[in-house]
């Protein structure tokens, strides 16, 4: 890190819109011709009902995409060189056409990285996947126990989870995720979480909790407290060489050491979502109306949204820091979330509401909660069975670091699933057309 970067920001130099980006965040700040990777939600059928489902998944809406119309956008992002898509839900293996699809994106040169909750991943399944070397399997599972993990995911779904993990396992599957959203119930089980994965030849990813979909509700419950905030960050800057978090948690910087990754948002730079029905959002954790960009099914499909609409264009120019543009540490976190600031009822100009120097907190205490926005849609099962809360917040021992981070501990990795990892910024300006 320079002496540039660590200065005050009214100290470093500006990059003008018309200069031409020396570093590769500035190319990405800018946006690029194409999306480095989408996330692409097939349907919001799902056989769970998480709580804090960031899509308020459950029942598939009938104005779904068809195949044909999914085959055409994956061709689509062949063209613009798209180098993979997140494929979500809902559950996506329960479309009827998912495996064709996945056939058809891979032998497109489109790389597909799939979440699931482990329903489909039988054993027969699971050595077709292990013999397909363009696909990754995320596994979704958020608690070590039963009891944590069917609390927030739905009864039943932990045993399905770790099935499917023993049918890839067998089959001979490396390097699978174990993906893990982070929680005030399973931070204290961080270590069991790297043990599972150990366990399965697994690869551990933490996810920031985002209040999105369902999790709007459930956020104040359920999001980390501040000291369970701090151990994270000092359980990732120890063991940060054996997990993934990609951008999830560049706001815990401000603890000391700059986590790795995209220190900025990339919604509608470098990212965004399309959801089963063809609409396309600046943003995976931002499905509103205010974050709508256009539909896939308009003349000049996603093509023409990614590179011509009003709100991404918008998203491109400079931003201004706002109240945080002041901050010692804005370079780390750029002010943190636009969707958690969003959901939560806070300025989008403003701090995220778990800046580790507690400005968002503060203003969470003063919003006025009548104004908090909510998800455009809302797919839930329309009658949802109580589950049993567990009885304690075990505290597991989190093996962390006392007192600050050593200058000289490991800070955590780059996203290696992710093609941020290694992509110099020549790369980068290729990709936006600048030569």
């Amino acid at each position: 890190m320079t002496a540039e970067t660590l200065a005050p920001p009214e100290t470093r130099p500006a990059v003008s819109p018309h200069q031409q980006p020396t570093r590769l965040v500035d190319h990405f700040e800018y946006g690029l011709d194409a999306p480095i990777c989408l996330t692409w939600e097939l349907t919001y059928a799902c056989n769970l009902t998480c709580t804090h489902c960031l899509s308020s998944s459950g029942r598939r809406d009938p104005r779904e995409l068809s195949t044909e119309e999914c085959k055409a956008i994956i061709d689509e992002l062949q063209r613009m060189q798209v180098f993979y898509v997140n494929i979500g839900g809902g559950e996506p293996t329960v479309r009827s056409d998912f495996w064709e699809l996945v056939d058809y994106a891979t032998s497109h040169n489109v790389g597909v990285k799939f979440s699931t909750n482990g329903v489909k991943i039988t054993p027969d399944v699971a050595k077709d996947l292990a013999a397909n070397d363009y696909v990754d399997v995320q596994i979704s599972l958020d608690g070590a126990t039963a009891e944590v993990n069917d609390y927030i995911r739905s009864k039943g779904s932990y045993d399905m989870a770790i099935r499917a993990m023993e049918n890839l396992q067998a089959a001979g599957m490396e390097n699978f995720k174990l993906s893990v959203v982070c929680t005030r119930w399973n931070i204290p089980q961080l270590d069991e979480f790297r043990a599972i994965a150990d366990r399965y030849g697994a690869q551990l990813r933490l996810t920031r909790l985002r209040p999105s979909g369902r999790a709007v509700d459930v956020w104040d419950d359920l999001h980390p407290t501040q000291d369970q905030q701090k151990q994270l960050y000092q359980w990732l800057v120890k063991h940060g060489d054996e997990v993934l978090t990609g951008d999830s948690f560049f706001h815990l910087s401000a603890y000391g050491q700059s986590l790795p990754g995209l220190n900025l948002c990339g919604a509608g730079r470098v990212v965004c979502l399309i959801d089963p029905i063809g609409e396309v959002y600046a943003c995976p954790f931002a499905i509103h109306d205010e974050f709508l960009a256009g539909n896939v099914r308009e003349p000049g499909g996603f093509e023409r949204v990614w590179k011509e609409s009003a709100l991404f264009q918008d998203l491109r120019e400079p931003q201004s820091g706002g109240a945080c543009s002041s901050c010692y540490f804005f370079d780390s976190c750029k002010g943190g979330c636009m969707a958690a600031k969003f959901f939560t009822g806070l300025p989008l100009n403003g701090p995220d509401p778990e800046c580790v120097r507690g400005f968002g907190e503060e203003l969470l205490k003063e919003r006025d909660e009548t104004a908090r926005p909510k998800p455009s849609g809302d797919h839930s099962h329309r009658a949802s069975p109580p589950r049993p809360r567990p009885k304690t917040n075990r505290k597991v021992p989190v093996t962390i670091q006392s007192g600050p981070p050593s200058p000289s501990a490991p800070p955590v990795s780059a996203c290696d699933e992710s093609p941020l990892a290694g992509f110099s910024p020549g790369q980068a300006a290729q990709h936006n057309g600048r030569q």
